[in-house]
């Protein structure tokens, strides 16, 4: 079977990329790189109050990914390592953009740009998607003491963004291979056929070559 070296699981707000990217990460042998999320000490502050606090959000998740790819390809990627994701760098313009003032935008579109311009991008995206009811259940069921004020309607817009984002990305990509999970219908992480079935399709692209080496 053909390694994968650079996999990103992507989706909304509680979706559940953490808990695929550990499962398909265990299954392949894959390294896990798992973003910081609740190191980042605006985040619980953003969802009290989304216009004082997404310019310094943004921008400490921004930089913080930027290391984190950074390390990445120096310790893995550039060594022959295959490695998993559970997101993709562009999510940092989904929520810029959703977000920042125009104003802020422009000045934080530049600093992304430039620290991402070499950046390692991934050559296999898979996307989770689910309904606003489905999400708000997960998101409550898991008990993040600083989601407990994500408001349905940012969620819901949200949600759009990704869904614009990815077809998008598609479009712009065709090279790179995208499965897409419904996640209404499945339940990896109840149902191991539902697992297996995921694992199947990765490992078809794999068999096929349809991921660059």
């Amino acid at each position: 079977m053909s390694q994968l070296p650079f996999i990103a699981v992507e989706g909304p707000i509680g979706v559940g990329k953490t808990s695929l990217s550990n499962k398909l990460a265990s299954h392949f042998e894959l390294h896990l790189l798992k973003e910081i999320v609740e190191e980042n000490p605006f985040l619980g502050k953003f969802y009290d109050d989304i216009e004082e606090w997404s310019f310094q959000t943004e921008m400490f998740f921004l930089c913080n990914r930027y290391k984190q790819l950074e390390d990445i390809d120096n310790k893995y990627l550039s060594q022959g390592k295959s490695v998993i994701a559970d997101y993709h760098i562009s999510k940092n313009m989904i929520f810029a953009k959703r977000t920042l003032h125009d104003k802020q935008f422009h000045k934080y579109a530049k600093i992304y740009d430039i620290l991402t311009i070499d950046m390692p991008k991934p050559n296999m995206m898979i996307y989770l998607d689910a309904s606003l009811d489905t999400l708000l259940a997960r998101i409550q069921m898991r008990g993040r003491e600083l989601e407990k004020n994500i408001q349905p309607a940012y969620l819901e817009q949200l949600s759009q963004d990704y869904n614009d984002f990815m077809n998008t990305f598609e479009k712009m990509n065709p090279d790179i291979p995208v499965i897409r999970i419904d996640g209404d219908q499945t339940d990896f992480i109840k149902h191991q056929d539902d697992l297996t079935a995921i694992i199947n399709q990765v490992e078809d692209y794999l068999k096929k070559g349809e991921v660059m080496q």
